[in-house]
Parts: structure tokens; sequence; C-alpha cells
């Protein structure tokens, strides 16, 4: 289909203006997301449109005399290609007052020539004189030339960038888009959760917050610093719906709720009562793990073993044969020999999907530009996850080929997730226990199950898990909640991390076995990780508070904990954190919901 893209010379329709034809297009260059305007030197009535849904590169396609037939010109690869480019049919040129003009012609067109990151962009608005026309607003305030789309193709052109942003219709005036940061990159690159301890990166984050984000809680303070103070006043707190309003912008599609619930009694003061002693065990010994099984293999009394295994984790040895019952790979009820038929199973399942992997061509994967990203990121992250660990250290080591390996397969498992930057962390420990690709490969699969949510583009398990920590620190210490909230952290986006990948990059990797091993008996709860965060911050919430940290000050102690905490003394006050008795009817609903499930003690 044929469409037109001009510049108006001038906002009126005045009869000399020009219409400055030109392409109009979205670029990916070296991982970041372009929109570009290039006005035509030379105009010819037969450029179009070309709407490419299975192309894999720009075409632009010039009709000339009946013996030279359409010939392709390959132009710069575009991000997306469903809606690549469009150029523009014939304009009408001013006469000029010195010969043909040309040369100041062309300076003219170039004038009108620009280019932005996404990241950029503030809002669109779109309007309707008899076509579409839209123009672009930056979030320096920068407005730039209304681009008109005389023969269609705006719609086509929003619903490609919606790829790269997320937009959404004002609230104030349906013809405005406010554009937000879309998490492509989250998806796509995850390299600094891994590395990196400087805390300068503030134009990086700028561009990138999700990815920078991950990289180090102290990285985003400059940043996020300045979006909640009003940089002439040092001191300003801006009001909470303007604060509201910047984080949805920084993760889009949150949605925080500013009033309070209906019928909710604002909560002043909650005593939870003295602290209990809370008394922990000793690891849960092959003796003891053999007692529970039955002369067919069967475990027996599973509510009393998973007691055992929160209480005290289990030791080394029992771990490989135990994690398979934890993470769903065995049934509980299943005998020896129907796990050794589940065995040769999902064995021939597995090898079936690393053969696909493993018998694609060259030529095949250089039309397979998702493939070839996720071996990429694959083979990057394969590189440098726990090589001081001894299962994964020196080179050519056959831990770090099998790791591979299962990422790959995993792709091919859950094709539509493939691979994020991160999940090598969470099979890691997985598969130094197992020692075994299949065992390894089906216990991941269920750990990512549960995990899912936290690596999808949308990020909405990351949301949730946010909202609802907040929400339990403010019940089970309100002091410190308003401590936080006064230095603009009561979101605590700086426990991201922790939430993300199970607070794999804050515990030596010894005490993320233990960690998990009582996360996965499911005891009380799904949500027991959020007691494990509100149990860290309250070890550290004294010094905090005496030394008056500020919004900068607590994101770079947060950071620095990491390979610090002590993992027996978390989960001893976590388990304070069930035994937990508050007075249900002066509680929020959800607060309730979350609750009752902790409260369904042990």
């Amino acid at each position: 289909s044929c469409k037109s893209i001009f510049i108006h010379s001038s906002p009126d329709e005045s009869e000399d203006q020009d219409l400055i034809s030109g392409i109009l297009r979205i670029v990916d260059k070296d991982g970041e997301t372009l929109v570009e305007y290039k006005p035509l030197e030379d105009a010819d009535p037969s450029n179009m449109l070309c709407a490419c849904k299975d192309s894999s590169s720009v075409v632009e396609w010039t009709q000339s005399s009946e013996d030279n037939p359409h010939r392709p010109i390959d132009h710069q690869l575009s991000y997306e290609t469903e809606w690549d480019m469009i150029n523009a049919v014939s304009f009408r040129r001013k006469a000029h007052a010195h010969g043909d003009g040309g040369s100041n012609h062309t300076n003219d067109r170039n004038k009108w020539a620009f280019s932005f990151n996404v990241c950029d962009l503030r809002s669109i608005t779109v309007k309707c004189e008899g076509w579409s026309y839209i123009t672009f607003r930056l979030k320096d305030g920068t407005a730039l030339p209304a681009i008109h789309f005389h023969q269609g193709g705006s719609t086509a052109f929003l619903d490609s960038l919606r790829k790269s942003v997320q937009i959404n219709e004002s609230p104030d005036d349906e013809s405005v888009l406010i554009v937000s940061t879309y998490c492509k990159t989250f998806s796509q690159s995850f390299e600094n959760l891994l590395d990196d301890t400087n805390y300068g990166l503030v134009q990086k984050f700028k561009k990138d917050p999700y990815t920078t984000t991950l990289g180090g809680f102290s990285k985003v303070t400059n940043y996020l610093f300045d979006a909640f103070r009003a940089p002439e006043l040092e001191c300003h707190q801006r009001p909470a719906e303007e604060v509201a309003d910047l984080l949805g912008e920084l993760i889009p599609g949150l949605e925080i709720n500013q009033q309070e619930e209906p019928g909710f009694e604002v909560i002043t003061r909650l005593d939870l009562g003295p602290r209990p002693e809370v008394q922990r065990r000793g690891p849960v010994t092959m003796e003891e793990w053999a007692k529970y099984q039955d002369s067919e293999g069967r475990i027996t009394n599973v509510p009393h073993l998973k007691d055992l295994i929160f209480k005290g984790g289990l030791c080394h040895a029992v771990r490989r044969e135990a994690w398979k019952f934890l993470l769903s790979y065995f049934p509980w009820n299943s005998t020896h020999e129907e796990r050794k038929l589940l065995q040769k199973r999902k064995t021939d399942e597995y090898f079936r999907m690393k053969l696909q992997w493993k018998s694609v061509s060259e030529e095949q994967e250089r039309r397979n530009s998702r493939l070839r990203d996720y071996r990429s990121l694959i083979e990057k992250d394969v590189n440098r996850t726990d090589r001081n660990n001894k299962f994964y250290e020196g080179l050519d080591n056959p831990g770090l080929i099998l790791l591979h390996d299962i990422l790959m397969t995993y792709c091919m498992y859950d094709f539509d997730l493939g691979y994020v930057q991160g999940m090598s962390d969470l099979l890691s420990p997985i598969l130094f226990v197992m020692e075994n690709e299949v065992d390894a490969f089906w216990c991941f699969v269920s750990f990512m199950d549960e995990m899912h949510e936290n690596f999808e583009e949308q990020m909405q398990g990351m949301k949730t898990q946010l909202i609802q920590l907040s929400t339990l620190l403010r019940l089970l210490d309100l002091a410190f909640w308003n401590y936080l909230e006064a230095q603009d952290s009561g979101y605590l986006y700086f426990c991201f991390r922790w939430l993300l990948i199970r607070f794999k990059r804050e515990l030596q990797f010894q005490d993320v076995l233990r960690l998990w091993e009582v996360m996965w008996t499911r005891l009380p709860c799904q949500n027991f990780h959020l007691l494990v965060c509100c149990a860290i911050l309250d070890s550290e919430k004294q010094k905090i508070m005496d030394r008056k940290y500020g919004f900068n000050e607590i994101l770079k102690h947060i950071n620095e904990l990491s390979m610090k905490l002590d993992i027996e003394e978390i989960l001893s006050k976590s388990e304070w954190g069930i035994l937990i008795s508050p007075r249900s009817d002066r509680l929020p609903c959800e607060t309730v919901a979350l609750l009752n499930v902790i409260r369904h003690t042990i």
C-alpha cells in the first residue's frame, strides 16, 4: 500500500509552503532503538511504504520504466520490519531566485531531519485533519515538527513503536499518548546485574533504567534522587501523586494506589507484642531422610518432613535427592520404580529438545535472529557465572558446558521466554547440587515455573511482589516504613534484585542453597521470601535510622550488604514474622489476605 509522509514547512496551510517528503524509520543501532526522519533530496512519485511483515531487512522499492522492473535496495536493518519505512510521493517545490537552487534546496531540506532515542520520548500527540499527523515531544520539552501521514500509516507506525515503548492514552487529553520506556532491554540485557561496582552511571540509567537498576542499587541513586527532589530545593519533597507518576514512568504499568482502601482505618501504631525466641534445628541428615521412606521408596509424613527442612535445611548429601521432590520433579508418593521410569521418559524428552538446537545449521541460524540472540546471551553469561566456585572454575570446565546446554535447551522448552540474563543465576546452584544434566534441567524448569513472571517483559511478578513487600513492612514495622517513606524509599525498589533472583547475589553460595531449600518447602506460604526481605531490613533499620540515611545512602547501604548477610539470623527473624497475630479487623483487605496465608503456621 502506498502511504505518504511529509513535514509541512509552516504550521498554517499557506499556498507557498513546502511539503517536506521523507523517510520515517524505527531503527535498532548498537542496542538502542531510534526514531529517524530523513528528508528526501529527490522525491519520486512512485516511492512508497513497504510494510513487509515477514521481511528481515528494510527494503525500499523504486519504480522505473517497464524494461526496468522493481529492484530492492538494501538499507540499514530496522528494529522491526512490520512497519519498516515510509517514503513519499511527489511534492511541489518553490521557485528559487538564483538558478535551480539545488544546493540551497538540499540544505533547507536537511534541516528538517531529526533522530531521537525512544527512551527520550515523553509523549506523542495524534490529530486528524483529513489525514493523521503526529507530534513527538521529548522529555527535555522539545517538540519536533509534526509528521503528516497523507495516505495513512500512522496506526501501523504506532503499533510498531509499541514494541519498543509502552504507550498509554493520557487521562486528560485523548489525543495525547504518554510514553514510558518499555522493558525490552530488561529481557535482552541483564549485564549489570553481574558486574560493575561503580556508582556513577546516571546517564546510563536514564537511557536504560531496568538494566542499570539491576546492576547495583547504588547506580540508580543519583537519577532517582534527582527525580524525587526538585533540583533547586535540596530538601523539597514532591507530592505523593507526583512521586507515583515518576515511579510509574520508571516501571511501566505499575499501578500505585494513592488512596486508602474503603473502610481502612489508618494505622498509627500496631502492637505486635514481644518478639518470641525462635529456635532453629540442624539440617536433615541422610539417616533422618531415610526414615521418611517406606520399603518401596514413597516419602511418608511429608508435612512433618517439610517442617524439619524448613526449620533446619538439608545436609548436602541429601540435597541431590530431596531437591527433586521439593521442586516437584519427583512426586512425593512415587516409588523407586516409578521414579526410574519417570527419569527415563524425561531423559528422552530432554535430549529430543536438545537435538533441536544442536541440529540447527549455521545457515539456518543466520535466518533465526532470536536463536542467535539467545545463544549469544547464554554464552556471555555462562562464562561469568559463579566462576569462583570449583564446579565452574577454569577453562573448558564441564560444568560450564552443562550450564550452556541446559539453558539452550530451555529455550526450546519455552521459546517465548527463551533466555533472559539472570536465569543462569537460578540454574547454577541446581546444577551444582544435581551434577546431572537431565535432572538439573527438569528441576530448573520447575523453579522457572515459579519465577517465570519475574523475567517476562511486563515484569508483573516484580510489580506485585514490591507492592506486597511494602504492605507487609508497613504492618510489621510501621515506624521504619514511615522513615523510609519520608526518604522517598517507601516503595522499596532497593529490594528489586533480592526478589528478582531470590537473593542469589546477596548471599554466599552455600547460604543460597540453604535459603532456597527452606523456601521450596512452601512453608508457611509462597510469600516467605517477603518475610526474608523484612528480616534483612529489620537487621539494618537501626543503622539506617540512627545515621539518618537519606535516599542515596539507603540505596548504597543496601547494595553493600551483598555477601555480608547471616543466613541463620535472617531465617530466625523471618520465622518470627510468621508468629505475629495482628488484629485483622483494622487492616486493608489485601493485607489480611496476605497475612492469612502467612499465619498458617507450621
